[in-house]
Parts: C-alpha cells; sequence; structure tokens
C-alpha cells in the first residue's frame, strides 16, 4: 500500500492524486503485486491526528508575491498540510514531498515543496506541473514505488 496525503486548493492537486489512485487501481488489477494507492486529503477543517503509517506528501505552490528567490518565498494557503506534518511525529513518517505548480512562475515552481524537504528533511522526490499529464502519473507512480522501498 502507498499512502498519499495531499492538500488540493484550486481541485488540481485533488485530480492529479485521483488519477495517480485511478492508475494504481489499474497497475493492480494486471499484477497484484503492483500497490495500491490510499489517499487522504488534509483541509484547514481535519483534526490533529497522528499518522501511524509511512507516506508520501503532495502539496501545491502558492507563495506571497515576490521571485521566488530573495522575496516572495511566504508560504500562503497550505498551511494546514504544514501543521500536519509538524503534528506529533508525522513529519518523521513521511517518505517524501511531490510538488507541483506552474512552470511560468519560474524560480517559484515547487518552491513549497522544496521548502517542506528542507524544513522536516525528507526527501523532494517528484514534481509535475498544474493538473500534470498521463505520463506524468506514470512516472510519479513508479517514483513512489522506488521509494516505498
Amino acid at each position: 500500500m502507498i499512502n498519499i496525503l495531499y492538500i488540493s486548493i484550486s481541485g488540481n492537486t485533488r485530480a492529479f492524486v485521483q488519477n495517480l489512485v485511478a492508475y494504481g487501481e489499474k497497475q493492480h488489477a494486471g499484477n497484484t503485486a503492483a500497490p495500491l494507492i490510499q489517499a487522504k486529503e488534509i483541509s484547514d477543517a481535519s483534526p490533529d491526528f497522528q499518522e501511524t503509517a509511512k507516506f508520501f506528501c503532495f502539496v501545491p505552490t502558492y507563495l506571497e508575491g515576490g521571485n521566488g528567490v530573495d522575496n516572495g518565498t511566504q508560504e500562503i494557503m497550505t498551511n494546514a498540510m504544514r501543521e500536519y506534518l509538524e503534528y506529533g511525529t508525522n513529519g518523521q513518517l513521511c517518505l517524501g514531498v511531490i510538488g507541483s505548480g506552474n512552470k511560468n512562475f519560474n524560480n517559484q515552481y515547487c518552491l513549497t515543496a522544496k521548502q517542506y524537504a528542507a524544513e522536516f528533511g525528507f526527501p523532494f522526490i517528484a514534481d509535475y506541473e498544474l493538473r500534470g499529464t498521463p505520463s506524468d502519473v506514470q512516472r510519479i507512480y513508479q517514483t513512489l514505488q522506488d521509494h516505498s522501498k
């Protein structure tokens, strides 16, 4: 089983994770050794909960202004995920973070995920743009499998 925690503001991350879960189910149907994916959305309404199984974190990038290098690196709108990771030992159970964003924002692309990796000490393992593509789903599914071992 691959466990995913994600936060979705505009629906892009939710759509990507749903596609990833569906892809995983397809892979599992043809080969029961292929892992299924269990996903849980984190929001401001999510209660603090101590996770007991290792998981991957999916986070979009929402930053306040600036260029993402020397200013404009203040995270906004995804703070519920940060707080969830800070709760108990949740951050220690994270196997890695997958970031998404818009490549038009240059240095800010996936900056929230990169900041999480630096702050919590888990790896930044993959990225995709906006809602991702079918090839992104396949690539990230394989990446999750590789980092689950």
